[in-house]
């Protein structure tokens, strides 16, 4: 009796043949309309659409505020120091969470008025880790210092994905739902760097298998509520791979302008095995410079690809991103940023075709 084969990974079967673009969330402007129309304009299928952030209208439309008015039990205010952990919701969290729903609402009445809907949509979340760091406690402190609260922050954002995507995928049905969770803080949150309220000393380093466990927890949940795909999305410095991967993420999205021979490896080694690899191949930290060239970033990423003796082919597991969000650009040059994503995706596929 032949042995049967072993099962592909969901992500690598959910992937398409062909290189993809999307961008990582943060967009300029205060008008949800007008980002929902320019995002879903330019990022049509096969392309990767996204729920846009928009911190240009204050507070609670924060990347940070906008994950903590989701956790489910849990509620927040502003404090002269930032988002504060409190006993009960008060205005800034019912801001936080109204600007959510306008976002959705607008969201659903630009889908409703087009003719063939993207497949897919990203939504953004900050992590567990870097939400523990963004926190503060009663005292003032971050809610990093103290086990316990970094033990109910993952339950409690883990608790309150599912009504968050249930009701992202009434505003696209149909749609399959991806998800990122970001992690920007994550090197300082695992090297014990993170200053105290008071400055004079740092956080105690988080242990690596807690940071795992953390990111199972919410992944665990955000499958269960129905998510396709999701992505942990970290800066490249001590970028903690293995643990992404460990976790049960389908994938990294990653900035690909420092990384090392080693990282490169590690890399490669998860598009061997089915993960996706969401690459930064796009500098726009300068929103004032010109856009690299399509060839100059075609060869960001085919160049360390190539040496890396990946196939071709397996560019099909790539979405490309800008190295950044956009929310410092102008709509008009964030909007040049996602059509020079699709031409570099576009590049990108010429080679895998041969």
């Amino acid at each position: 009796m032949p042995v049967p084969a072993a099962p592909v990974p969901a992500a690598y079967v959910s992937a398409a043949a062909e290189v993809t673009a999307t961008a990582l969330g943060p967009w300029p402007g205060e008008d949800p309309v007008e980002a929902a129309r320019i995002i879903r304009g330019e990022l049509g299928s096969p392309h990767l659409p996204f729920l846009a952030e928009l911190p240009d209208r204050g507070v609670g439309s924060d990347a940070l505020g906008r994950t903590a008015s989701l956790l489910e039990g849990l509620a927040v205010d502003v404090q002269p120091f930032g988002w504060r952990l409190v006993d009960r919701p008060g205005k800034d969290l019912m801001r936080a969470r109204s600007a959510l729903s306008t976002d959705i609402n607008v969201l659903a009445d630009v889908v409703g008025a087009e003719e063939t809907p993207a497949a897919e949509l990203k939504i953004q979340l900050r992590g567990p880790l870097s939400l523990a760091a963004g926190l503060h406690l009663h005292n003032g402190e971050r809610a990093l210092i103290d086990h316990g609260a970094r033990r109910d922050l993952a339950a409690s954002l883990a608790a309150g994905v599912g009504a968050y995507l249930r009701r992202a995928a009434a505003a696209v049905p149909g749609a399959a739902l991806v998800v990122q969770l970001d992690e920007p803080d994550i090197a300082a949150v695992m090297a014990g760097t993170i200053p105290t309220s008071s400055g004079y000393r740092t956080l105690r380093a988080v242990p690596g298998s807690e940071v795992t466990e953390s990111w199972r927890i919410v992944i665990d949940a955000l499958r269960a509520a129905g998510a396709a795909e999701i992505v942990v999305s970290v800066p490249e410095v001590e970028a903690p791979f293995d643990r992404i991967l460990a976790a049960g993420a389908d994938g990294i999205a990653v900035p690909l302008r420092a990384l090392t021979s080693r990282q490169w490896e590690q890399l490669a080694g998860a598009v061997e095995s089915g993960k996706r690899l969401w690459a930064g191949a796009l500098g726009v930290e300068d929103p004032a410079a010109a856009l690299p060239r399509v060839p100059q970033a075609v060869e960001t990423l085919w160049r360390p690809w190539r040496q890396l003796g990946l196939p071709a082919g397996a560019l099909g597991s790539v979405r490309v991103t800008p190295s950044g969000g956009l929310a410092g650009h102008t709509p008009a040059s964030a909007t040049a940023v996602l059509t020079r994503l699709t031409q570099l995706a576009d590049g990108l596929n010429q080679l895998a075709l041969g």
